[in-house]
């Protein structure tokens, strides 16, 4: 069956959880909440230039201390990874199930003088879209929270693993969820969401689900409801998947244990320590 704009493209300006915004659960629910009033704003809520300054060097260093080259940047949204990953001289190809995340990041990098390869593609599906083997994958930006259901947790990091070389690696990222679950929500609002004009915080949590709301200076809010994955869940997904190495860093320091980060960043890679 063809597919039209109608069914590529989410809607303009509103988003629509029904009645009970709370009931909401579903992994296809991502195809609706990225509408384009949403997505114009996203970068003030990144803030390129103040993000760049606070990760530095540290995806750039891990993918070259392991001499890899070309990346599959799976989450690409506005581009900003898939941007700093090319001025950096890799060969980057940029996924998103967002239509709307993919024609801004396109647009972004334009204004940066690159030109993205981009695919529309679902991380359920990914082989069936994106074709070849990478050297590296990145799933940034706490997405790997938008699948609701285990099965599609699964079945996406298997997807990851056969898109990969056979000593490729996987950078995926998530929101500290032990923190928020365990002790409530808190953020020093430094590494990663740097726009200081917008807040992201949690509406609502409970064991599967994390409400965002998102509110920016013009008055307007949006939401986000995403999984609360928990570390160690994470790192076994990534074992049983078939990884066979997993360095887990807070806030970009791989010794965190007796600090509270914002974010856990997974480097989980597929060939046996030598």
């Amino acid at each position: 069956m063809d597919r039209t704009i109608t069914s590529t493209f989410a809607p303009e300006r509103n988003q629509d959880y029904g009645a009970d915004p709370n009931a909401v659960r579903e992994s296809d629910v991502y195809r609706n909440e990225y509408v384009r009033g949403f997505v114009e704003k996203w970068d003030e809520l990144i803030d390129w230039e103040a993000r760049a300054k606070s990760e530095g060097r540290f995806f750039i260093d891990l993918l070259r201390a392991r001499g890899k080259r070309s990346v599959l940047d799976v989450a690409t949204g506005t581009g900003f990874h898939s941007v700093q990953l090319l001025k950096a001289g890799f060969d980057v190809f940029s996924v998103d199930g967002s239509a709307e995340m993919l024609a801004m990041a396109f647009r972004n990098a334009a204004a940066h003088d690159f030109v993205l390869k981009t695919v529309h593609a679902d991380w359920r599906w990914l082989n069936k879209d994106v074709h070849g083997k990478f050297d590296a994958i990145i799933c940034l930006g706490n997405s790997f929270t938008h699948l609701h259901e285990e099965n599609d947790r699964r079945r996406a990091l298997a997807e990851f693993y056969a898109a990969l070389k056979h000593d490729g690696v996987l950078i995926l990222d998530q929101r500290n969820y032990d923190q928020i679950l365990d002790r409530g929500f808190s953020t020093k609002h430094k590494y990663y969401y740097c726009g200081d004009q917008v807040t992201a915080e949690p509406e609502y949590v409970d064991d599967t689900l994390a409400r965002f709301k998102y509110s920016f200076p013009d008055g307007s809010d949006y939401y986000l409801n995403m999984f609360p994955l928990r570390k160690e869940y994470v790192r076994g997904l990534l074992y049983d998947v078939g990884f066979q190495q997993i360095h887990t860093y807070g806030d970009f320091q791989e010794d965190h244990q007796d600090s509270a980060p914002d974010f856990f960043i997974h480097v989980a890679e597929k060939e046996y320590a030598s």
